[in-house]
């Protein structure tokens, strides 16, 4: 079930682990509104920690848990499941990442959830169109420290999103390393930046737009410089004509050092240039005139995205039904399927300690066990598995997509020892029963029919021995007493000990 809406009043919270900057936000929820009380930023240039061969250096990882256990002194309110933390471009890069990951989750109450590139952008395009409510269809540019997010939307719906792999970080270290502000290096970082853009731009000039918001630290820095020198327009919006301006001023700067211009706040000098350049390279080949600002981003995103999951307005179930429908899944199976989890769960999550969640992974999984039959019937399970680990998914960390995964892959055919190891390391003990759960619910209902197998009965002797008792005076039950002795040796391939008691109905 879901939670319930939050109160009105009551504390909620989101940390944005991003490429250059931590972010903490504390809002309060006000009549449907959430409204920011407190925040937190701290440059940690995560993304610089980032070696060539795209491991992130013990000071990096260092600077992050730091810098999280500040945020921690200012949670005390917060309660952990009104807490998202949110991760972006720098841990989807390193090849460390789960490291970093596990250290931090000693210091935090709630696991770190790493985002895609567009799941990212369809959060950033939330924060927005929250902050700034317009019926415009709108494109917004967000350009973070390793990647820059494009989104087109109308009111509250993202219509295209794109994550593109330029940040002010990563091109500062490319193209400005030394800290010298020539006009070679705008021209590289330029260019660089205006060959990405190009990939995505017919697809976007196709789609249209009828005004254009930036937001995040690079284009409010840029825009706080424009309305002080009175290069903004009379609405203080961005000019294509006022970021030329502040390029040439950067340029007789020539050092970001000596960097000094209203609305640049120090930490942000550093990677000021290469920020101006990705906007100008955007603004360049997207035809771009002029630009707003919204205060609302990724954050803010985060904790709309939490208060639909309160209000049972969640976007992964929308996501799960859209993959249902695309797919063409045989939705009287998938619902069948579904049935027995939410059954098996009730029976045994007290004594498994399964959470709710692990119950909503384990029900959208049985959703979409099938849809790798849409590739071949022939190991379908690892189509499944394939699609659910690597498709762009509104509303799934790539966390819960790996787990998903897992659950798919392993739901029929035979288990292997040395998957084992590799399960339990992406989800624990608790991953390992769930892949177990949806195996039972999907052997009940291998004749694909109808009829109801409710009478089928799952105690939990210990966590490692199960116990099935099925009612043996059915004969359609025949096929599945057997199914269920044959994978006796399956279940102890895994550690668990699975019995089959057959018993008449009347005993």
């Amino acid at each position: 079930m879901p939670n319930n809406f939050l109160a009105n009043n009551e504390l909620m919270a989101a940390i944005d682990i991003g490429s250059n900057s931590f972010h903490l936000a504390i809002a309060r929820l006000d009549h449907g509104e959430v409204r920011k009380i407190a925040s937190m930023s701290e440059k940690v240039q995560l993304a610089a920690g980032l070696d060539e061969r795209k491991y992130l250096s013990e000071e990096a990882q260092q600077r992050g848990l730091d810098c999280l256990a500040r945020f921690m002194g200012r949670l005390d309110s917060v309660s952990a499941d009104r807490l998202r933390i949110v991760a972006t471009n720098a841990l989807r890069q390193a090849k460390n990442a789960d490291e970093f990951i596990r250290r931090a989750n000693e210091i935090l109450p709630k696991p770190i959830e790493i985002i895609a590139g567009r799941e990212e952008a369809r959060l950033i395009y939330l924060g927005v169109s929250h902050t700034n409510e317009s019926i415009d269809k709108r494109l917004v540019i967000d350009i973070g420290g390793g990647s820059t997010e494009f989104i087109i939307g109308q009111e509250f719906d993202p219509l295209l999103t794109e994550s593109l792999q330029m940040g002010c970080v990563a091109y500062t270290q490319w193209f400005f390393e030394s800290g010298d502000i020539t006009e070679a290096a705008f021209n590289a970082a330029i260019a660089d930046a205006r060959k990405e853009i190009l990939r995505i731009s017919t697809t976007y000039q196709k789609t249209g737009w009828t005004s254009v918001v930036g937001s995040s630290g690079t284009i409010k820095a840029v825009r706080n410089v424009l309305v002080s020198k009175g290069w903004a327009d009379d609405q203080e919006r961005i000019t294509y004509h006022g970021v030329k301006k502040l390029q040439q001023l950067l340029l007789k700067v020539g050092r970001v050092e000596d960097i000094d211009l209203e609305g640049v706040k120090e930490h942000r000098k550093a990677v000021f240039p290469a920020g101006v350049s990705v906007l100008l390279a955007a603004m360049k080949v997207l035809g771009i005139e002029t630009m707003t600002y919204s205060d609302g981003a990724l954050r803010e995103g985060v904790m709309y995205d939490m208060l639909g999951r309160f209000a049972s307005e969640d976007v992964r179930d929308r996501s799960v039904q859209a993959l249902v429908e695309r797919y063409s899944v045989d939705k009287r199976q998938a619902r069948r399927v579904v049935k027995s989890c939410e059954r098996l769960y009730e029976q045994v999550h007290e004594a498994l300690e399964l959470s709710s969640e692990d119950n909503d992974l384990m029900r959208r999984t049985a959703y979409l066990h099938e849809i790798g039959l849409a590739i071949s019937h022939s190991g379908y399970h690892h189509h499944s598995a394939y699609l659910l680990e690597f498709s762009d998914i509104p509303g799934f960390s790539q966390v819960d997509q790996v787990r998903m995964a897992q659950l798919a892959r392993n739901h029929r055919r035979k288990l292997k020892s040395e998957t084992l190891e590799q399960v339990q390391e992406i989800g624990g003990r608790k991953l390992v029963y769930l892949c177990l759960l949806l195996r039972l619910a999907v052997l009940v209902h291998r004749s694909r029919n109808d009829h109801d197998k409710s009478d089928l009965k799952l105690n939990i002797i210990d966590k490692e021995h199960w116990q099935v008792r099925v009612e043996s005076e059915f004969d359609e039950y025949a096929l599945l007493i057997l199914d269920l002795k044959d994978d006796i040796a399956q279940f102890k391939k895994w550690g668990v000990e699975l019995t089959v008691v057959q018993e008449d109905s009347e005993s």
